[in-house]
């Protein structure tokens, strides 16, 4: 049994003794803990909206929410099924104080978790988070009088509104979509974007959807998160059935994975990219993305004459990132993207609004707009060490050695090169170095990471 505390949530898996897994008690806890938080930053009547994946377990988590925001005195706008992005729009567009999405992302069908928002509709800052896990610890709620209890209200329209929402987008165009009569292949995992995507697909105008996997019943056929490895059925359906293109989300649907009409993969680190590279050749801007994401963003950005910027690793960390530099779009490169015109959250439903209109007006296939971008490979490393050693001294010593690079430590040590580059972050929860790197083959990559392995070990 699991269970992780952090500034932008909790999260774990369902069962076992309080404490020790997402059990019953730890729900109200922490959700207790939020609606604290929520009542201490406004004044009057609190508002909070709760959103859910289609875990087996979220009808039980939510309930638990519900009743515990409802016991503080704080009135609930259940939007059911609904994908993070989805309950993000619907905290500012029902001028709530808050949301929380019950959603634990690309992990197990036994995971779940509490994702909390602010009243933007955006994820809690590092203080803001820190000061709900100090109020869950010292239980310092104070829960509402018989008479002042929460009322609850139930709105299942949210989806259709999202969709919308996307259509009136400036930069999708779905005249041009609809013109492509593209054949479209999606795999939802049986979660919520078997709802929010065959709605979506439909209303841009693609009439050929081959659906995998999108009865929202929480039962993933696959490894949820969508990386190559996970991905063999839909590239084997996209040849044999000749779709154009496919695209995989995550269970919250926060991530977007697309697969090139002959199977291969176009790659998570390239939808960003791809996206980025539609707006900036109507527009020219600035980007931002986290350290560990493909170079190939900033390439892309500078060709068009914009600003690149790096953020630490985080979506809050993104999105503070992208507001300081009047960023026209943003993310990382997990296949999130965050289009600032339709909101600071990552969003598979925008992407593919966007994505679909790119490949729509270039003319090509989906495979040939890949092959435009700059090739680069990214290798994920980690080097475990005993308890006694000091981290924070061997990234100063790998610092000082690489010192006539291109150095950043807004989020552990970065060392850019020329044609590469290499981070390193510590874990927070063990004593593990990360070590990812990326170049233009991953022979490159992998060999740049044994380096700065091979330095480390020297030090230890």
């Amino acid at each position: 049994m699991t269970l992780i505390k952090s500034i932008s949530g909790i999260r774990g898996t369902i069962g076992g003794q309080v404490g020790e897994g997402l059990s019953p008690l730890d729900v109200v806890k922490f959700a207790s803990a939020y609606g604290q938080w929520a009542k201490l930053r406004h004044k009057g009547k609190i508002k909070v909206v709760v959103g859910r994946d289609a875990r087996i377990s979220g009808d039980m988590v939510k309930n638990l929410v519900i009743g515990s925001l409802q016991g503080l005195g704080i009135d609930v706008v259940n939007i059911g099924l609904a994908t993070t992005p989805t309950t993000e729009i619907a905290v500012t567009e029902e001028k709530a104080h808050g949301g929380i999405i019950l959603t634990a992302s690309h992990n197990p069908k036994q995971w779940n978790a509490l994702k909390l928002l602010n009243e933007k509709g955006e994820f809690l800052t590092a203080a803001d988070g820190a000061e709900v896990l100090k109020i869950a610890e010292d239980e310092s709620f104070v829960f509402a009088d018989v008479d002042d209890l929460g009322q609850v209200s139930e709105l299942d329209n949210y989806t259709d509104l999202h969709v919308e929402h996307v259509l009136n987008l400036r930069m999708v165009d779905v005249d041009a979509i609809k013109k492509a009569n593209f054949t479209v292949a999606i795999d939802c995992v049986n979660s919520v974007g078997g709802v929010a995507l065959p709605k979506l697909l439909n209303a841009l105008g693609v009439n050929n959807i081959i659906e995998l996997y999108c009865e929202p019943n929480g039962h993933f056929p696959h490894n949820p998160e969508p990386l190559p490895e996970n991905l063999t059925e839909i590239s084997k359906v996209i040849k044999e059935k000749k779709a154009d293109v496919g695209f995989v989300v995550d269970p919250d649907v926060d991530r977007l994975a697309i697969v090139n009409e002959d199977g291969s993969m176009f790659g998570e680190e390239y939808t960003l990219v791809a996206v980025a590279d539609y707006l900036l050749s109507e527009q020219v801007g600035n980007t931002v993305s986290n350290l560990s994401s493909s170079r190939a963003l900033a390439d892309v950005t500078r060709s068009f004459g914009g600003e690149y910027s790096p953020a630490a690793v985080g979506e809050v960390n993104v999105v503070a990132t992208m507001k300081a530099t009047n960023a026209l779009i943003g993310g990382e490169g997990n296949g999130g993207v965050i289009y600032p015109e339709s909101h600071y959250g990552r969003d598979a439903l925008v992407g593919i609004g966007l994505f679909l209109t790119h490949l729509a007006k270039s003319g090509i296939k989906c495979s040939e707009l890949r092959a435009k971008y700059p090739e680069y490979h990214i290798s994920k490393n980690k080097i475990e060490l005993t308890p006694d050693i000091d981290v924070d001294g061997i990234l100063k010593n790998i610092e000082e050695k690489y010192k006539n690079e291109d150095i950043n430590t807004i989020d552990g040590l970065k060392i850019d090169f020329p044609d590469k580059w290499v981070q390193l972050r510590k874990s927070n929860t063990e004593p593990i170095i990360r070590i990812y790197a990326e170049a233009q083959s991953m022979a490159a990559a992998d060999e740049l990471a044994q380096t700065i392995i091979n330095d480390i070990k020297a030090l230890i």
